[in-house]
């Protein structure tokens, strides 16, 4: 049934850019006219003309705010306004998602990463965004690698400064950075600084922040390191962590269950990977539960990671996951509790260590199929004052997709 032949609400989502009322098309004006009431923050209430139809501007937070009035709507049509284009990192994707495509009507203008690349000069196709205002600023960086051009979102004023700060401690402190502020607007004001000689300043809340990267290469690509995480040398070594990874296929929004995480760097890599991808890390140890989030705070991906205690008992109140991993506590028990929460189609992956934990995976690996391997490291470290080949305790690792009809 269609959203006209109910008595449902219907939602009109309006872009509007710093220009206000003289940037919007005639259509969208009609709409605004004709309007009973009109929800937005009070920078975008101020840009009206004077109408007919209440205005309301959001309270803080705004998006339990926002919740009330999807929930508890009762005007026939409600119309809110919303930066720019309100399906690009805006409130329309929110709304869609709570009521239905059917429900909702949206009058697109210009988004902000579009206005900035026309100031710049930068081709929007081959430029990366990332958005602030739901995520930390960390997550700038997987995204950023000598060469690439990549455009901020910001949440605020605050959001240049704390840029420039982890650019320049992740090695990109001579990045050029632009701060573009009020865009198309009359109050429109651009600031430009390298990253390590950027001093805090007033901007506007209202700002978008555009990088060209100069630093490292870096790849999305699971095997960094291994002293890119700290640890208490409970961590799943580069060379394995890459086969690990790769084993387990991130992509899109999948949930990963990492089990005896350690220092998190499986479930890190996996978010790395993919910027849709979320993850659990199963961690009964504190000490081990905290470095495992300063990790991952460094690497970018903290508000995509949840951190839950030991297992079995956590598994029981976790989202069913699309990919599991068990690198920590593997028991029988884990196994079973694990193997009966993946969804059909999903991955398993388990390490083994010790011949007690190997038999294991070879006992699951003739009940539920999948590939069964052996990982042997060696890595060339000093013998006296000489060189020799180093082996590193082979692995056995387990790989397998649940088919529907396993139990």
């Amino acid at each position: 049934m269609t959203a006209e032949a109910t008595d449902v609400p219907r939602f009109v989502v309006v872009g509007i850019g710093a220009d206000g009322w003289a940037g919007l098309t005639d259509r969208a004006r009609d709409e605004l006219r004709g309007a009973t009431v009109v929800y937005g923050s009070t920078r975008q209430l101020a840009l009206l003309p004077a109408l007919d139809a209440t205005t309301v501007a959001w309270t803080s937070p705004m998006s339990e705010h926002l919740h009330r009035v999807v929930s508890e709507a009762t005007a026939a049509e409600v119309h809110v306004l919303a930066s720019g284009d309100p399906m690009f990192h805006g409130v329309g994707s929110t709304i869609v998602g709570a009521v239905g495509r059917d429900r909702v009507r949206i009058l697109p203008t210009v988004s902000s990463a579009s206005l900035a690349c026309a100031e710049l000069g930068w081709d929007l196709a081959r430029t990366h965004v990332i958005s602030t205002v739901h995520h930390e600023v960390e997550s700038v960086v997987p995204v950023v690698t000598d060469g690439r051009r990549v455009l901020v979102l910001s949440r605020g004023a605050h959001t240049p400064s704390e840029v420039a700060e982890v650019l320049t401690r992740n090695g990109f402190g001579w990045s050029s950075m632009t701060v573009l502020e009020q865009l198309g607007g009359p109050g429109q004001r651009i600031v430009e600084s390298l990253a390590r000689s950027y001093r805090p300043q007033p901007h506007d809340a209202l700002n978008i922040v555009a990088i060209e990267c100069v630093g490292p290469r870096t790849s999305r690509l699971p095997g960094l390191p291994d002293d890119a995480y700290e640890n208490d040398g409970q961590l799943t070594k580069s060379a394995v962590r890459a086969l690990t990874v790769s084993a387990l296929t991130p992509g899109g929004r999948a949930l990963l269950w990492d089990i005896g995480s350690g220092s998190g760097s499986v479930a890190i890599e996996w978010l790395r990977a993919d910027t849709e991808g979320s993850a659990i890390a199963f961690e009964r140890d504190p000490v081990r539960a905290a470095r495992l989030q300063r990790n991952a705070a460094r690497h970018g991906v903290a508000d995509r990671l949840t951190v839950r205690g030991g297992v079995p008992d956590s598994l029981d109140v976790a989202p069913e996951p699309d990919a599991v991993f068990v690198g920590g506590g593997l028991d029988d028990g884990v196994l079973t509790a694990a193997w009966q929460a993946l969804l059909p189609g999903g991955r398993f992956v388990a390490n083994a260590v010790t011949l007690d934990t190997q038999s294991l995976l070879v006992e699951w690996h003739a009940r539920a199929g999948g590939t069964l391997r052996r990982l042997s490291i060696e890595t060339v470290e000093p013998l006296g004052s000489l060189t020799t080949w180093r082996p590193a305790l082979p692995i056995v690792q387990w790989i397998t997709t649940r088919q529907d009809d396993q139990s």
